[in-house]
């Protein structure tokens, strides 16, 4: 082992060293864990894991966001998250909520209630007194794998339960308001707050800037230069004007202001939507006007330049559901300028894809069924008596003193490209969730988005290409004190391997860890615990046992429970619950573990392939030879 590598495994030993794994419970498949120990004291620190939605379970969501609830499915139910939390190959999430949670198979979301923890010991480690069981290895495996050191899902905290007193909504230098916080605080609702725009490299540049520009060209005149507005307001106007528009009116208004891609942008998966969707469904003809029309109100709704949530750079940006509807009908029709490539020599190279131009391209199935789910999110959000009036936090946090590396994910995955899973099904349920393409950087490794109050549009069931609409659901979340649902997804990106060995080199778990226990720090007090699943193991080759060993060992580090949804994957249930439960009785503390990481990643680099379980390696080494019984 070189220089570099002992001291960055001696860091994160000392790091993680002082807490145990929390015990945790079984529930159909599920495996929940908080903090708790043989010399109990009560503590108000909240435990944590990656999840994704809001509901009573999990969802699914990309490898980006966690949540203590997850998303709903059709069925009631990571990521997101993520983690996540449902969410996609790039984070997990973890959500807290109050409402039902939903099913999935990716994703899980629930939030816990705090449990007790041990005190200290002399050395710092805290120890689970274990169990004295008699008799042979052989009896004493049987009774080890049998016993069940997890808690019941419903014991873990969820964030309605936190009761964080947030006293009146202010900002700062740090956080955004883009409502008049005067008037909100006078209880007279979300109303825009004035500002000036900000046409900076450090801003979102509006399409209805007065610094926007394009060139008009014709056939018998020469090109002029003219405000970029001006041209997408007429275009919008007219489609706003229409009692019902087809998918060419769509089009023809787009490529107006967008005219160098003409020959490069395709509507077919649009088109080919609204051809097959049966005509009890099929109401978007007369959606469409209804979308341009809220696109217009961008000048009047977004008086205040949004700054960008830029990698290094703590801040939060907290804006009216109203705002986001009408940002996303922008996006919808493809306004926002320097956003249409993501070429190295671009901006906005390091930023997500806003416009929807890659969702209306080709055409399949899955983009079916995310145009169902974004059109109806489309459907409530212009009828009056349907819009949602709360407010939504954008939260950048960063982890101080760790040095980011080159691995780099765009939130909400592929949402507006063809990937259907973890983290993009998040943000069809939550759609408020793809805002935060327009003003977040690509996330450093030691960087996480927390988003507070999102709203859960949908139901759904299946997976990648089983993933289906399946219907509305109404969101009945309570408020906090700045109205937003009590909902809370966390975005934290997982790495993805080309190769599945890349995984078990010791700098690639380390990354991981600081990943994981970036998003599950607790920021103050009575934080909810966290709900989580397999983060970073669909389409990112990700090995399920050691991603669930990295989340336990953050959510024990980070004092928060966790709830982890392995959505049927019984060998996994099954053996993460007599791992954790041994990992408890044999009073194994995080440092420990991560030596046993060290020790399973060489021997899994030493294997040339050979592929030894994670679980059956600590099991083989935490328990005692038959000598010592």
């Amino acid at each position: 082992m070189d220089d570099s590598r002992r001291n960055d495994s001696s860091q994160m030993a000392e790091l993680l060293q002082p807490e145990i794994l929390h015990k945790g419970k079984d529930s159909t498949s599920l495996v929940a864990c908080s903090p708790s120990s043989s010399e109990p004291h009560s503590s108000s620190e909240p435990h944590s894991s990656s999840a994704s939605s809001s509901s009573k379970r999990p969802s699914s969501s990309s490898e980006h966001h966690s949540s203590s609830e997850p998303p709903s499915s059709s069925s009631e139910h990571h990521s997101s998250s993520k983690a996540t939390s449902s969410s996609s190959e790039h984070h997990s999430s973890s959500a807290s909520s109050s409402s039902k949670p939903h099913s999935s198979s990716e994703t899980p979301s629930s939030s816990a209630h705090p449990s007790s923890s041990s005190a200290p010991s002399g050395n710092g480690e805290r120890d689970v007194r274990s169990r004295r069981v008699e008799g042979d290895e052989a009896g004493r495996t049987k009774r080890e794998d049998a016993a069940s050191s997890c808690c019941p899902l419903n014991d873990l905290k969820r964030l309605p339960q936190c009761d964080k007193r947030l006293g009146p909504l202010k900002f700062s230098h740090a956080h955004t308001v883009l409502i008049d916080v005067a008037a909100f605080n006078y209880g007279k609702g979300p109303l825009p707050q004035r500002g000036r725009d900000m046409w900076h490299s450090n801003f979102v540049k509006s399409p209805c800037s007065p610094s926007s520009f394009m060139i008009k060209t014709g056939l018998m005149k020469s090109p002029t230069q003219t405000m970029r507005w001006d041209v997408i307001y007429k275009q919008l106007s007219a489609l706003a004007k229409k009692t019902a528009a087809s998918v060419n009116d769509v089009k023809d208004a787009i490529f107006k202001y967008n005219p160098k891609y003409k020959s490069q942008w395709s509507f077919d998966a649009l088109s080919s939507f609204v051809e097959v969707i049966p005509k009890e469904e099929n109401n978007f003809p007369k959606l469409f006007p209804k979308i341009a029309a809220l696109a217009l109100k961008l000048p009047e709704l977004v008086q205040k330049g949004i700054p960008l949530l830029r990698t290094g750079h703590p801040a939060s940006i907290t804006l009216s559901q109203a705002q986001i509807s009408c940002l996303l009908a922008n996006a919808f029709f493809c306004t926002f300028p320097h956003r249409n490539t993501t070429h190295h020599s671009a901006e906005y190279h390091n930023y997500p894809s806003i416009n929807f131009t890659s969702l209306f391209g080709q055409w399949s199935q899955r983009k079916k069924e995310k145009l169902r789910a974004i059109m109806y999110y489309f459907k409530v959000v212009t009828d009056e008596n349907t819009k949602p009036k709360g407010l939504v936090t954008f939260e950048r946090r960063c982890l101080q003193g760790q040095a980011a590396s080159d691995w780099r994910n765009s939130i909400g995955g592929g949402v507006l490209g063809s990937g259907l899973v973890q983290e993009e099904i998040l943000f069809l349920m939550n759609p408020e969730l793809i805002v935060s393409r327009l003003f977040t950087e690509k996330l450093a490794d030691n960087e996480c988005l927390i988003v507070t109050g999102c709203q859960q549009f949908s139901l759904y069931s299946g997976y990648g290409e089983t993933f289906e609409w399946a219907g509305p659901y109404e969101d009945r979340l309570d408020r906090d004190e700045w109205a937003r649902l009590k909902r809370q997804i966390l975005a934290i990106d997982a790495v993805n391997y080309k190769h599945r060995r890349e995984q078990y080199e010791m700098r690639r778990v380390m990354r991981e860890l600081n990943k994981a226990y970036c998003g599950f720090r607790q920021d103050g007090y009575n934080e909810p615990d966290i709900a989580t699943g397999k983060w970073g193991c669909g389409a990112f080759n990700g090995d399920p046992q050691l991603k669930a060993v990295i989340q336990l060992m953050a959510a024990a580090r980070a004092k928060r429970g966790l709830a982890f949804f392995t959505f049927n994957d019984e060998k996994l249930k099954q053996g993460l619950q007599q791992t954790h439960h041994l990992m408890v009785t044999q009073g194994t503390t995080v440092g420990k573990l991560f030596g046993l990481l060290e020790n399973y990643c060489a021997v899994q680099q030493a294997s040339g392939g050979s592929h030894v379980e994670l679980f059956e390696f600590i099991g083989n080494e935490l328990r005692p030879s038959r000598s010592q019984l």
